[in-house]
């Protein structure tokens, strides 16, 4: 019994071993976001980000809302719930002294729409319109009589201006004050960090980033349709299109920066970076339309193994149709997570303390220990979005293991997804925890390079290393990710650990490199054009929308998020056809592995995807054995005839 006991011990290792990492793993995980939800608390009790989205006065009120006193500040403490725009009472003469501009600022109900020339004209708007330009402590009836109203006032002539959406200011219309304004607004946000300069372009163009966010969902949902049932027409179509497309918007990006680079207007220095970005779009854009262009050329004649690869997945996914409702969850989720941490963000970068100055104005003075939990908190942000995109990957990979490895296959099992989210919660989430935690980990050096690369821009001589070392850790961290996702669908076959099923995978995978490496390869470009579209046709309508408003600000900022997030609205949805195939092709191998096609041992793969992999290898060891025959004659000393 002795014996039974400790052989049935040593069965149990593994499983016991993998049981207790999984939970280490989790546990850990648990902690860190632990951290992260006392970072949350901290950011909301001590932050304010109402000062930062809603805009503030020079006494410490947030606009739109009741404010608390300061003290030792006397206009603290108002009641601004009316006063919903920030005024500057020298708006045409802005300067900026460390990312503070030196002139006063109120809150006001409304922005004066005409010029106001006199203190008449100041007496009679804030009568008529109820908004009071002049320091709050000058009463209306004083502002002809106090000698003090030069200093109190806005300077006059004071220009029209309007409400703009940048943080509810009011921005001058007159040319010559615009042109001043929006210099030292476009100067305070080049002297951001980054993330201050991507809410503001985010804030500037809202409607028409929104609208472009729709409309690459509406081009990732179309295409999505296409690979599943209009397999044979639209490969076809899609290539065309990619080509018109790449070559269309490349034209278009040349066709701007000639315009604006020749435009005696351009005078603004928003005009200025707009010409600078738009070269460099352009370049960018020609490089990619020329070597896509060449990949195209010389895949073309593999065009009918993608539609016969698209054809099985598609066969696979119309088993599992909720397959294709996975990414549209998983978005939402993350769409949740990242409105949580923006939030956090905004918080944690406007907690300080009040604190009022010699001329009765507040000052806002940062905390300690802030910079220490931003980057807490951007760790937080890597971490938790692969790990969501991890239980993506596992939930699919699962249900295409469960369908491949039944028998019937006319009868699938009942809820494969279901029953894969079940598996994952239950016995496989420590595995997308680690797996996620090694892409983390290769993603944050990555960006301190880059961060270290932006402080020594001016050094030429460590641009090279700062540029290898940066395309060492994109490579790295791709070929990672990619054993990733062969780890996943490892684990969900055999139930290993993390480690045991990513050495299974890279066994398997070399093993059986020459079969499936070209099916996989061309199936995966062909997703990747797929993506390609969907950011080329979103550029080009945020091209034209943005052009629109050349004169307003910079819009390069909002039109490279835009390119963004199609291409990561697209890349969700169309990876699940790549995860289902490279799914299905491991399972084949594993298949080809375990079984010998007898009667003890029969297959599991159907006969339409045996066959496709057999056409697929012979191709390509036809062309291997022509590449090879006349040296092969030579060899047996068959004289070579000449051409």
């Amino acid at each position: 019994d002795s014996g039974d006991s400790v052989s049935e011990l040593r069965e149990w290792r593994p499983a016991i071993y993998r049981k207790c990492t999984d939970t280490l793993w989790l546990l850990l995980f648990c902690l860190f976001w632990a951290g992260l939800m006392f970072i949350s608390g901290y950011a909301v009790v001590a932050g304010a980000a109402e000062r930062l989205v809603l805009g503030y006065d020079s006494f410490g009120n947030i606009c739109g809302r009741k404010n608390t006193p300061v003290e030792g500040a006397n206009l603290s403490g108002l009641d601004m719930t009316n006063k919903k725009y920030v005024f500057f009472l020298n708006s045409c003469s802005l300067e900026t002294e460390s990312l503070k501009i030196n002139s006063l600022s109120l809150c006001v109900s409304s922005c004066p729409q005409q010029q106001l020339n006199s203190f008449e004209d100041l007496q009679s708007f804030a009568r008529n319109n109820g908004s009071f330009l002049c320091v709050y402590n000058l009463n209306v009836s004083s502002y002809t009589l106090n000698p003090k109203a030069a200093q109190l006032c806005p300077t006059l002539p004071v220009p029209p201006s309007k409400s703009f959406p940048l943080f509810n200011r009011c921005v001058p219309q007159n040319p010559e004050c615009y042109s001043k304004y929006a210099s030292v607004l476009i100067s305070m946000v080049n002297e951001m960090d980054v993330f201050h300069r991507i809410l503001s372009g985010i804030l500037a163009e809202r409607d028409t980033v929104i609208g472009l966010s729709v409309l690459a969902l509406a081009f990732s949902l179309i295409l999505v349709l296409a690979f599943r049932f209009i397999q044979t027409l639209f490969i076809h179509t899609l290539i065309a299109l990619v080509v018109f497309g790449l070559l269309f918007v490349s034209g278009v990006l040349w066709w701007l920066h000639y315009d604006y680079r020749n435009d005696p207007s351009t005078e603004l220095e928003t005009e200025k970076e707009n010409v600078k970005f738009l070269l460099g779009y352009a370049i960018f854009s020609t490089i990619i339309t020329v070597v896509l262009l060449s990949l195209i050329l010389v895949l073309r004649k593999r065009l009918q193994f993608s539609v016969q690869l698209f054809q099985i997945v598609g066969k696979t996914i119309g088993r599992i149709p909720f397959l294709l409702f996975q990414p549209l969850w998983t978005f939402l989720i993350l769409i949740v997570f990242w409105v949580f941490w923006v939030a956090v963000l905004l918080s944690l970068g406007t907690a300080g303390t009040a604190q009022s100055t010699s001329g009765g104005q507040v000052e806002y003075r940062a905390l300690s220990g802030i910079c220490y939990m931003a980057w807490y908190h951007f760790v937080g942000l890597i971490w938790t979005s692969e790990f969501i995109l991890a239980c993506q990957q596992m939930v699919i990979a699962g249900a295409v293991v469960t369908c491949y490895f039944n028998r019937n296959k006319n009868n699938p099992p009942p809820h494969p997804v279901l029953s894969s989210i079940s598996v994952l919660f239950c016995y496989h989430l420590g595995t997308a925890v680690k797996g996620s935690f090694l892409i983390t980990i290769l993603r944050i050096p990555r960006i301190v390079l880059l961060y270290l690369y932006n402080i020594l821009n001016q050094k030429k001589n460590a641009k090279p290393l700062f540029s290898c070392c940066f395309c060492w850790a994109c490579f790295q961290k791709s070929c990672l990710r990619y054993f990733n996702q062969h780890a996943y669908t490892t684990t969900a076959i055999n139930g290993t650990n993390f480690c045991t099923s990513a050495k299974d995978a890279v066994c398997i995978l070399a093993r059986n490199s020459a079969k499936l490496a070209s099916i996989s390869c061309f199936g995966d470009f062909l997703l990747f054009l797929g993506k390609v579209f969907v950011v080329c046709f979103t550029v080009f309508g945020g091209l034209m929308a943005f052009n629109y408003h050349r004169e307003l600000q910079a819009w390069v900022v909002p039109l490279l998020l835009v390119g963004f997030f199609a291409y990561l609205m697209s890349h969700s949805f169309l990876s699940v056809f790549e995860v289902t195939a490279d799914a299905t092709f491991l399972c084949f191998a594993i298949d080809m592995e375990t079984n010998d096609g007898t009667a003890e041992k029969p297959y599991f793969v159907d006969q339409e995807l045996l066959t496709f992999v057999s056409q697929s290898n012979k191709v390509t060891e036809g062309r291997k054995h022509r590449n090879t025959r006349p040296f092969q004659d030579n060899e047996d000393g068959t004289e070579l005839q000449p051409m």
